[in-house]
């Protein structure tokens, strides 16, 4: 028997059979996102076991009836990338709280009070998360869940995107269809100057999402000869 401790046990059931290994703890997700490349940094032991917790080890001929192989690495790859980490309840709250901060913690730095043009606090952020019941999944990232969660937030108080600052370079000649676009997103238009060379150079406020429309116009209707700059990606009150 092989007692281990302090450890994250990831399970793949096979052949019937229950197959562990034995990792390090917070390593395993480094591993499958591709941060950890090392396995040696991953795996405390390559042995294969029925049951870490009880130091029961799998016998050869049960590796070969489920993986068609006794090599230990190659198996140790398999069950860490088809098997299941195995989370204790405490672990499971403390990642909960984690990924909730994170949630909050996206939306302080991308969202505003549009009244006043200030960020929010983190913890009135947290507390409006829990008054809407917003459920958590584990398996998606903090930043998609803060852009899903925005919308159930919007309906109970205000708050938005904050606005991104651009700089504007194009062609005089595309000038009027580039303030057509702005005014059509309802952008916040900051200053317009024609400068040397024919260039109309326009600093403007738009929401997050028109960003894409234009850098398209960019690409199309100034063919390429323009330029966009990004100045500031979440505008905020000072103070």
């Amino acid at each position: 028997q092989k007692r281990l401790t302090n450890i994250a046990v990831v399970r793949l059931k096979k052949n019937g059979e229950r197959f562990e290994i034995a990792c390090y703890k917070n390593k395993v997700g480094d591993w499958r996102s591709g941060i950890e490349k090392d396995l040696d940094e991953v795996l405390q032991t390559t042995t294969i076991f029925h049951n870490v917790g009880k130091g029961v080890v799998a016998k050869d001929k049960e590796l070969q009836a489920a993986f068609g192989t006794t090599d230990q690495h190659a198996i140790c790859l398999e069950i860490l990338a088809k098997g299941e980490l195995q989370v204790g309840e405490r672990e499971r709250k403390q990642e909960y709280e984690h990924l909730f901060k994170d949630v909050a913690g996206v939306l302080v730095e991308k969202c505003v009070n549009p009244n006043t043009n200030r960020p929010y606090t983190l913890s009135m952020l947290e507390r409006a998360l829990r008054d809407i019941h917003f459920n958590l999944d584990p398996k998606k990232s903090a930043k998609q869940q803060a852009l899903e969660a925005l919308p159930l937030l919007q309906k109970e108080f205000p708050i938005e995107r904050a606005r991104m600052r651009l700089r504007l370079t194009v062609p005089v000649e595309a000038q009027q269809e580039l303030e057509q676009l702005l005014q059509r997103e309802a952008a916040d238009v900051a200053g317009l100057d024609v400068a040397a060379g024919g260039m109309c150079v326009v600093v403007a406020q738009v929401e997050p999402g028109v960003f894409r429309d234009l850098n398209n116009f960019m690409q199309t209707t100034a063919r390429g000869a323009g330029r966009l700059e990004v100045l500031s990606l979440a505008v905020m009150a000072e103070g």
